[in-house]
């Protein structure tokens, strides 16, 4: 009595499918048409291979996807860890890592249609507490969770096919309820793994380890991410870096441990660029929790502090004096002189103005305030020419200090129109004002990079349907070169600041095995052709 409605709604599902596969089947006798002659172009035959095989590919498709969630799962130790390694359908592939409570990592490693996950379940206490007890072992766990990986790809792989094989032709006698062609549809499903597999193998990307994205805890992003420097010099990548990434799990879950927490590189200068906080409150509780996180040597604030630039507003800025950094800082077409009078007798904070140098965290900085002050959302008066030639200016400073042999490692320009005049005459560029990031190897080897909206847009930002997302990074310098080795872009989700978004990236000539390339001293009159549109 209990199976009945299970078995009635078998019998439809079965129905439903067989009418696809044969929709003539389920139709009362009729006199069969005529078939069209040949040369008649307007024959209305139903296509019948053509939805036939669109059908055995939706068998093929959906009885291997239930497959993989059914069976396609397997139970592996990696190193001190228990993991779940899981083949999912993916349209994008790559790899996920889950280490809860904390987050997640995504990494590019491969294109086809299946995306690899591993769930970290739980730390062995006995394996971890030998790791704890020998940590000489730390030198031979790269090998060992290669080979911990290596079985447990094997094991998947052989557990997938067995899982696709079963759910296609499962699936296939239902629908069909002919051996054949339930054994067509498993074959079909096993060739379309294997080809999954053949696109994985070809398009792997071990470097993908190199430039994680988190998304989870904000606390968590430092430990899970990794050292910048000690990824960009130790290159022969994804040995190491696997057992790097499973040392920094190991770290987070055995809290009672005496494995050290996170540790910046000493060799490594860890400058924050926030940008366009616009009077937002919320913005010094989430630098602050970046300062401490990731140790931070250096706060660079390219401009926008403020909404109206008024002497009323100056109260906003105290939060700077307990931040815990030094705060370098440009003035933006927001910002009036009254600001920038009023940081100057910050004890911490170091204005730069008029091509002005600083030397601060090992870093030699040199910037200039907006050419123009919009407060209520003018256009600005002369506009990208004027902020061109206010980047000139800052170009020929540039060059004097060169020439005096204080070259600068860093210039500082709220407009990005300012900031590509600067285009070989410095490293290293930053700027904001397009509430949006740009990252760019300008012609004359000049690294641009604009930051979005640290503030997410300002209060103001309650008034889109949408909250402005809340965006800063994390720049990693080499302190002997004071060169751009990586950055982490930290994107927090708009108002809610519960959960952040980290993606390591390097500069194209560290992934190639490259020192970084030195700028051309001449100056470049014209920039890119493309150049972002700022916003008022």
């Amino acid at each position: 009595m209990v199976r009945a409605p299970f078995r009635a709604a078998a019998d439809r599902v079965r129905h439903r499918l067989t009418q696809l596969v044969r929709p003539n089947s389920a139709k009362s006798p009729k006199r069969p048409a005529r078939r069209p002659a040949t040369g008649d172009l307007m024959g209305t035959a139903t296509p019948r291979p053509f939805v036939r095989a669109l059908a055995m590919l939706a068998v093929v498709v959906i009885g291997a996807w239930l497959g993989l969630l059914a069976v396609g799962s397997i139970r592996t130790p990696v190193g001190p860890m228990d993991t779940n390694m899981t083949l999912r359908p993916s349209l994008t592939g790559g790899s996920k890592i889950n280490v809860s409570p904390l987050g997640a990592l995504e990494l590019d490693s491969h294109i086809a249609p299946l995306r690899l996950d591993v769930n970290v379940d739980r730390l062995d206490p006995v394996r971890s507490q030998a790791l704890v007890d020998q940590p000489e072992r730390f030198s031979g766990l790269q090998d060992e969770v290669t080979r911990d990986v290596a079985a447990g790809t094997r094991e998947l792989a052989v557990r997938s096919c067995v899982a696709v094989i079963s759910g296609a032709t499962a699936l296939g006698l239902v629908v069909y309820r002919r051996p054949r062609r339930a054994l067509a549809a498993g074959g079909l499903a096993l060739t379309l793994l294997a080809a999954s597999g053949v696109s994985a193998y070809a398009t792997w990307n071990p470097k993908s380890v190199l430039e994680p994205k988190f998304s989870g805890l904000l606390s968590s992003a430092p430990s899970l991410v990794g050292d910048a420097r000690s990824i960009v010099t130790e290159f022969d990548i994804y040995q190491q870096e696997l057992a790097r990434l499973v040392t920094n799990v190991t770290r987070l879950y055995d809290a009672t441990s005496t494995l050290p927490v996170y540790q910046p590189d000493p060799g490594t200068i860890r400058a924050l660029h926030v940008s366009d906080i616009h009077l937002n409150p919320a913005a010094w509780h989430i630098i602050a929790s970046l300062v401490k996180q990731y140790e931070i040597d250096v706060i660079i604030d390219s401009g926008d502090t403020m909404d109206h630039g008024s002497a009323a507003e100056n109260g906003f800025l105290d939060p700077i004096r307990d931040l815990g950094a030094p705060y370098v800082w440009v003035r933006g077409n927001h910002d009036s002189k009254v600001t920038q009078a009023y940081l100057e007798k910050v004890r911490n904070v170091r204005v730069l103005d008029n091509g002005r140098t600083v030397d601060v965290a090992g870093l030699r900085i040199a910037g200039t305030g907006d050419a123009s002050f919009t407060p209520d959302r003018t256009k600005p008066v002369g506009g990208k020419a004027a902020a061109e030639l206010q980047g000139m200016r800052l170009a020929s400073a540039l060059r004097d200090q060169e020439q005096a042999g204080n070259p600068v490692d860093i210039a500082v320009a709220h407009d990005p129109n300012t900031a590509r005049q600067t285009d070989g005459t410095v490293p290293l560029v930053l700027a904001g004002h397009v509430h949006h990031r740009v990252n760019e190897q300008l012609k004359g080897g000049t690294r641009l990079k604009v930051e979005g909206s640290t503030g997410g847009g300002g209060l103001r930002a309650v008034q889109n349907d949408k909250p402005e997302k809340v965006r800063a990074s994390v720049l990693y310098l080499d302190r002997e070169t004071r060169r751009l080795q990586a950055w982490d872009e930290i994107t927090l989700g708009g108002l809610g600041l519960t959960t952040a978004e980290v993606s390591r990236h390097l500069p194209e000539e560290n992934l190639k095995g490259e020192s970084p390339a030195s700028p051309s001293p001449s100056p470049s009159p014209t920039g890119s052709a493309t150049r972002p549109t700022p916003s008022p």
